[in-house]
């Protein structure tokens, strides 16, 4: 029996020399999916800060109350294997929402729309948190390359 080596493709390969394309049929899925769950999201908190009779609305609501705190939980996680991150962005998701609903009832403030806001706050927050700080390291890095 044959054993046959698959070469991996050479980082300065062109289009001109031979080989396939690097553009196959799934390569650009994961951008198309990301794309289409922010603007769920985006839709789902804008039609529960608008209160919109829409039958979409507790539905999308929900996604966007899961999704945008597990993103921001996410890009903090960049070190975890990715089985791990979805996991445990979505445990911080869950537990994010709960204490913002917990914090509102104990206050007697309870409404939907403060609780879209608040949950939107925080994670904005946590995402501009996480970019502040990778971009201070990567600078870091940059300069210490440079010395």
């Amino acid at each position: 029996m044959q054993t046959i080596r698959i070469k991996p493709p050479s980082s300065g390969s062109g289009a001109g020399d031979g080989e396939p394309s690097q553009q196959g049929p799934g390569k650009g899925l994961f951008p198309l999916l990301t794309g289409v769950a922010v603007a769920l999201a985006a839709v789902g908190a804008t039609l529960a800060l608008t209160d919109a009779p829409s039958p979409l609305r507790g539905p999308l609501t929900l996604f966007f109350l899961l999704a945008a705190p597990a993103l921001a939980v996410g890009a903090a996680l960049r070190g975890l294997d990715p089985f791990g991150r979805i996991v445990t962005s979505v445990a911080a998701a869950v537990a994010l929402d709960l204490l913002v609903a917990q914090g509102m009832l104990a206050t007697h403030r309870w409404s939907v729309r403060g609780g879209v806001v608040a949950v939107t706050v925080i994670s904005s927050s946590i995402l501009l948190l996480v970019l502040a700080l990778s971009r201070r390291q990567r600078g870091r890095r940059a300069r210490r390359r440079a010395s």
